[in-house]
């Protein structure tokens, strides 16, 4: 059976010699029968973006990735991550107080950086 390559751009972490967390693309190459393909395609959307999204949703779940990380990837601010989350239905992670100012100041750094 023939299969179908999607490719998916997602950013991962990069720790440099200050402990700073550096972005750097990550290219994935996911291979999915064609007629699986089809009917994805069918249903809606950029299969690829789909398939970023739902590694997003799963590493936050597992807690593998921040709330921040999760907007990095997907190219969303804070309130549109958290909207993003609520519609599939994954509650935020409590975080305590040293958790929350980190995120809080990744988050404003970000927005200096990217106004949106």
């Amino acid at each position: 059976m023939p299969r179908r390559k999607v490719r998916s751009q997602s950013m991962t972490p990069a720790v440099d010699q200050y402990s700073h967390a550096k972005l750097t693309d990550m290219e994935v190459t996911l291979h999915i029968p064609d007629d699986i393909a089809k009917r994805l395609s069918a249903s809606g959307g950029d299969v690829s973006r789909r398939a970023l999204e739902a590694i997003a949703l799963e590493g936050y779940r597992d807690q593998t990735l921040t709330l921040f990380q999760v907007s990095e990837m997907l190219g969303l601010s804070r309130v549109e991550t958290e909207d993003f989350l609520g519609r599939h239905h994954v509650p935020l992670a409590v975080l305590d107080g040293a958790d929350l100012d980190r995120e809080a100041a990744l988050f404003e750094a970000a927005s200096r950086r990217n106004p949106r």
